[in-house]
């Protein structure tokens, strides 16, 4: 059957139905395909839709012992951004929804976020510790332009001394400076921003809708300036796509003031898999099966290891390479590979009334 070409602006390839959860296969008719504009005309264009979602509960605990964060508020669900490589588009799944196309314009808000958030700092037996923002969709995607929900989530740690860190691909984190400021100077936050390369047509196809590679270099550089705890994740390192650009970033990076570096190598969990070959067929045939065998040759001949102590360190003589161009660059340019600690004793717990009194 004939592939679909891919849709500019977007990062899957396709819808791509997930199976796990006994949904049928959807495959377009390649008789349609070739005469559907014949007979029903152009395409309508994808668009982007949003529905608001009233959660119950806003933070996420967890015991992973792969993660530096037990706690973690997700104000989205899905994310417009469209990295094809993203671990979350399984949680599409959950809900019928594709992992693929639909992750991408099918988003959820939490607009009561904020309000939960304060309810969940008021009870009792709630003990303070880093709340991680952006560890699964991100909590500066376009859409935070309309709903404020991460600036709103801020204001609240700022009000009760929460420490709170971020993880983002976009600029617009910037939008948020004053906020970050005044928390940095209680040792509140940390601000870590993605980079995947320095090659604007590159992750156009990667993250079609995140931040330019320089845009978000220069939000690194604003938040250094601003006295705001920075962190640059090169992350993931695609082998064969974006590794070359390891040691790049990183002395870019340093170049703005930025002394805190981290890396993640590309992970493939459940839908992400197909997806990211369906993406690679697409855009590098060339090198297709090369990445995937070095992606396998790190994770037990597989394309995912999702076991716990290994999910997130890769095996092998590749990762080992990795690694060591990782560390040999972090030491030339005198930035640290530890995570920054954030300081939880301020904590002033709200009233129900919405008044704070001490912890």
């Amino acid at each position: 059957m004939p592939a679909e070409p891919p849709i500019q602006g977007r990062g899957a390839p396709s819808a791509h139905v997930p199976q796990r959860f006994g949904l049928k296969a959807r495959e377009a008719d390649p008789d349609w395909l070739d005469e559907r504009e014949v007979i029903d005309g152009p395409a309508p264009k994808l668009r982007t839709t949003v529905t608001e979602e009233h959660a119950r509960t806003i933070i996420s605990f967890n015991q992973s012992p792969d993660i530096p964060f037990d706690r973690s508020i997700n104000a989205y669900r899905g994310c417009e951004h469209g990295c094809v490589y993203c671990y979350a588009r399984p949680t599409h799944a959950y809900y019928d929804l594709s992992p693929g196309l639909e992750f991408e314009t099918k988003l959820f808000a939490k607009p009561n976020a904020a309000a939960l958030l304060r309810e969940t700092l008021a009870k009792p037996g709630y003990k303070p510790a880093p709340i991680a923002m952006g560890t699964n969709t991100d909590p500066y995607q376009p859409i935070e332009d309309r709903y404020k929900i991460t600036r709103q989530v801020l204001e609240i740690c700022l009000e009760t001394r929460h420490p709170v860190t971020i993880t983002t691909k976009s600029a617009r984190v910037t939008r948020d400076l004053d906020l970050l400021e005044q928390l940095a100077a209680l040792g509140l936050v940390a601000v870590g921003v993605s980079v995947t390369s320095l090659d604007p047509r590159l992750s156009g196809l990667l993250e079609p809708r995140a931040s330019s590679p320089e845009k978000r270099l220069e939000a690194l550089r604003q938040l250094a300036e601003a006295g705001v705890p920075s962190h640059v994740s090169v992350a993931p390192v695609i082998p064969s796509i974006t590794d070359e650009f390891i040691e790049g970033i990183l002395q870019e990076a340093a170049a703005r003031g930025v002394r805190s570096a981290s890396w993640i190598m590309l992970r493939l969990p459940h839908e992400v898999a197909p997806l990211f070959r369906e993406w690679l067929g697409a855009h590098f045939p060339d090198r297709a099966d090369k990445v995937m065998h070095t992606v396998q040759a790190m994770r037990h001949g597989k394309d995912n290891d999702g076991s716990f102590f290994t999910r997130m360190k890769p095996l092998g003589t590749w990762a080992d390479l990795f690694r060591a161009r990782f560390r040999i660059a972090t030491r030339r340019l005198g930035m640290n590979e530890e995570r920054m600690k954030l300081d939880s004793s301020q904590f002033v717990r709200p009233s129900a009334g919405g008044q704070l009194r001490l912890l």
